[in-house]
C-alpha cells in the first residue's frame, strides 16, 4: 500500500481515501506508530501532532478532544460532557465518567409547568437546561494521570485553531446558516455563528473563534481552575443569571471526573470493554453479546432476515432492561452484575420464536429516555498498543444554542436527558422512569457506549458512536461484523445499520440499505419497518496484521489520521499540569 504523508498542523501524517461499500467515500489509513480518527480533520490531526512529539494515545485524545470543541462545535465541546474507556499497553482498565451533572439548586419537576405538563422548550433551549460541564475536569484528569506530553502541549492545536481560525467546510457553513433564528436568540451565539452585520459564514471563510480561545488559553494556563474557576466560571455565572439559570459558582468549583470500574465481558473468544453507568451503554452491550453468543450469527448470514431477526429480538429485552434498571448508580442501585450475567441473558431470551416477533407490551413494563442524536466519537490506539475510546456530547446539536458571553462555547441541555415527568415523551418521543427522575447533583442517564475489544493482548476495535438509543446497537453491529462476520474494520463501519430499542416498536433501517426481500421478510415476521437516514457515525480504529488501522464512517466527514513517522521518544515530562 503507497502511504501519501499529509502535512497539515505540522505532524508527520497520512492518510489514504478509501470506498466504502455502496455509503460513500471513506477515509482509512494504516500504521505502524498511532491513529487517531474523529469526526474532523483538524481534530484528529491535532490527535497524531501530539502522538509525533511522543504522546501517547491518551494525549492524542486529549489534543483531539480539545481541537474538537473548535472545528465540530455541533458535538465537541467544553461546555459539555463525556466518558472514556482507557485500555493501556499492559492490559489495565479505567473509565472516567465527566458526565454533566445536575446543579444543587435542581429539582424533579423543574420542567413542568403550572398545569404539570412537561415544557420542552424550558427543557432544551433555556439556560436552565444546562447540567455542570465535565469535559474539562474529564479532559485534565486522565491527561495528569497518564499523559506524558504537557498540559500546554496538548491544547496548542486547540487554541491555534480557535485563535488563527480555519476555512469553514461546506457542512458547517450549512448548519451554522441553518440555526440563524437560533443565533439571534443569544448575545454570545450571534457573536460566535454569525458576522458583525448578522449575516452567515459562506464556505471556506476563515472561522475565528477569539472568546474560545482566551478560554483555552486559561485552561491551558491554569488547568481546571482556567474553567471551574476565576474568569471563565464567572463568566458561566453571569450567563446563567442572564436567563435564570441554575449553574453556581460553588457548582463548577465542586464538580469532579470519577473514575469508574470499567463494565468487562467476554464474547467468544475477546474480551470487552465498555462504559459503565450512568452510562446505560456497556451494560447492554454486554448484555446483548451475551444473548446472542449461543447462536451461529456467522451462519446466518450479514443483513439477512435471519440474523436480524434475532439481533432484533436481542436488542428488544436489553432495551426494555434498560427502561427499569438504568440509572445514575451513585443514586440508584442498578443491578449491573445480574444484567451482565450469561444464566441471565440464557433466560432473558428462552422465550426467542425465529419465525414471529416479540410483542414489545408483552416483553416488560417501563419506560426509556435517551439523549439526542448529536454526539461525537473519538478512537486512538498508539504504537505502543495503549487504547482509548471517548465519546462526549452537548445533548441536542449546539447544545441549548446558548454561548456563553465572553467565554465562547457553547451550553449543554444534557438536562432534559433526565426524566422529567414519569410517562411522558422527552424530545427524541422517548419516556423516562423513576431511576433517572432529577436529582440534584446526580448524573443524568446516557446511552454513549466507548468501548475497546481485546484479542491476544491486542486492541483489535476501539469504537463507539453519536446517535443517542442508536448508539449501542451501532457498536454492537460493527463488533458482529468484525468478529461474526469476519469483515474488515472498513467494511464493518461502512456496512448498512438497522435498529430497535423495545420501544416504540419498529425495526429502524438504513434507507436504501437493505434488499427489497430481506425486507419483505422482516414484515412477513410480522416487524413494523420504519426507514430513516444514516445511523451513527463510528469512527473506529483497531489492529490486525500487524498494522494500526484507523476508518472514519463514511456516513459523515471525518477523519482517520495516522503517524507515518516513529514518534519522539519521551517518557515523562514535568510541567504545571502535574
Amino acid at each position: 500500500m503507497n502511504f501519501k504523508p499529509n502535512s497539515a498542523i505540522a505532524a508527520a501524517v497520512l492518510a489514504i481515501a478509501l470506498l466504502a461499500g455502496s455509503l460513500a467515500t471513506a477515509n482509512e489509513v494504516r500504521s505502524q506508530h498511532g491513529v487517531v480518527v474523529t469526526r474532523s480533520e483538524l481534530a484528529s490531526m491535532a490527535g497524531t501532532e501530539a502522538m509525533a512529539q511522543g504522546g501517547n494515545a491518551v494525549d492524542a485524545i486529549v489534543a483531539a478532544g480539545f481541537a474538537l470543541a473548535v472545528t465540530h462545535p455541533a458535538a465537541g465541546n467544553i461546555g459539555g460532557g463525556g466518558f472514556m474507556v482507557i485500555r493501556l499497553a499492559d492490559g489495565t482498565l479505567f473509565a472516567n465518567d465527566h458526565r454533566e451533572i445536575a446543579p444543587a439548586a435542581a429539582f424533579r419537576d423543574m420542567f413542568l409547568d403550572a398545569d404539570g405538563d412537561y415544557n420542552p422548550q424550558k427543557a432544551l433551549r433555556s439556560h436552565q437546561a444546562s447540567g455542570v460541564p465535565g469535559s474539562v475536569a474529564g479532559l485534565l484528569t486522565v491527561h495528569e494521570k497518564f499523559g506524558v506530553l504537557s498540559r500546554e502541549q496538548v491544547m496548542a492545536a486547540g487554541i491555534r485553531l480557535a485563535k488563527e481560525g480555519f476555512p469553514l467546510t461546506e457542512d458547517l457553513a450549512r448548519q451554522f446558516s441553518a440555526r440563524k433564528d437560533q443565533w439571534l436568540k443569544s448575545a454570545g451565539a450571534k457573536r460566535v455563528f454569525l458576522k458583525p452585520d448578522e449575516s452567515s459564514y459562506e464556505p471556506g471563510e476563515l472561522f475565528v473563534q477569539a472568546d474560545l480561545a482566551l478560554t483555552l488559553e486559561r485552561i491551558s494556563d491554569q488547568g481546571r481552575d482556567g474553567f471551574y474557576k476565576g474568569k471563565t466560571a464567572q463568566l458561566i455565572v453571569e450567563e446563567m443569571e442572564r436567563g435564570s439559570g441554575l449553574i453556581s459558582l460553588d457548582d463548577l468549583e465542586s464538580y469532579e471526573s470519577v473514575w469508574r470500574d470499567p463494565i468487562v465481558g467476554d464474547y467468544r473468544s475477546y474480551q470487552v470493554v465498555s462504559m459503565p453507568p450512568p452510562s446505560s451503554g456497556g451494560v447492554l452491550l454486554v448484555q446483548m453479546l451475551n444473548m446472542l453468543e449461543p447462536f451461529h450469527l456467522s451462519e446466518l448470514g450479514v443483513a439477512t432476515s435471519s440474523s436480524m431477526h434475532l439481533m432484533v429480538e436481542i436488542e428488544r429485552r436489553a432495551y426494555a432492561d434498560r427502561a427499569i434498571h438504568l440509572g445514575d448508580s451513585d443514586f440508584y442501585p442498578v443491578p449491573i452484575a445480574l444484567l451482565t450475567n450469561k444464566g441471565y441473558a440464557l433466560s432473558r431470551f428462552k422465550d426467542f420464536d425465529s419465525n414471529k416477533r416479540s410483542q414489545s407490551r408483552d416483553i416488560a413494563a417501563g419506560n426509556l429516555l435517551v439523549e439526542s442524536e448529536e454526539t461525537t466519537h473519538l478512537s486512538a490506539i498508539d504504537g505502543k498498543g495503549n487504547a482509548v475510546a471517548y465519546t462526549t456530547t452537548l445533548n441536542s446539536g449546539y447544545g441549548s444554542g446558548i454561548v456563553v458571553q465572553g467565554a465562547g462555547f457553547l451550553l449543554n441541555n444534557e438536562m432534559d436527558d433526565f426524566s422529567s415527568k414519569p410517562g411522558v415523551p422527552n424530545q427524541f418521543g422517548l419516556i423516562g422512569a423513576e431511576a433517572n427522575a432529577i436529582e440534584p447533583r446526580k448524573r443524568m442517564l446516557s446511552s454513549m457506549t466507548p468501548t475497546i475489544v481485546v484479542h491476544d493482548n491486542k486492541p483489535v476495535i476501539v469504537t463507539g458512536s453519536p446517535g443517542g438509543s442508536t448508539i449501542i446497537t451501532t457498536v454492537l453491529q460493527v463488533i458482529t461484523n468484525v468478529l461474526d462476520h469476519g469483515m474488515t474494520l472498513n467494511d464493518a463501519v461502512a456496512q448498512p445499520r438497522f435498529h430497535h430499542q423495545w420501544l416504540p416498536d419498529v425495526v429502524t433501517l438504513e434507507r436504501n440499505g437493505f434488499s427489497t426481500d430481506v425486507v419483505d421478510e422482516l414484515q412477513e415476521l410480522d416487524h413494523e419497518i420504519k426507514y430513516r437516514n444514516a445511523i451513527g457515525d463510528a469512527n473506529t480504529a483497531g489492529s490486525r496484521d500487524g498494522w494500526i488501522i484507523g476508518v472514519s464512517d463514511p456516513r459523515n466527514t471525518g477523519y482517520a489520521s495516522g503517524l507515518l513517522d516513529p514518534p519522539q521518544e519521551k517518557e515523562t515530562v514535568e510541567s504545571p499540569s502535574r
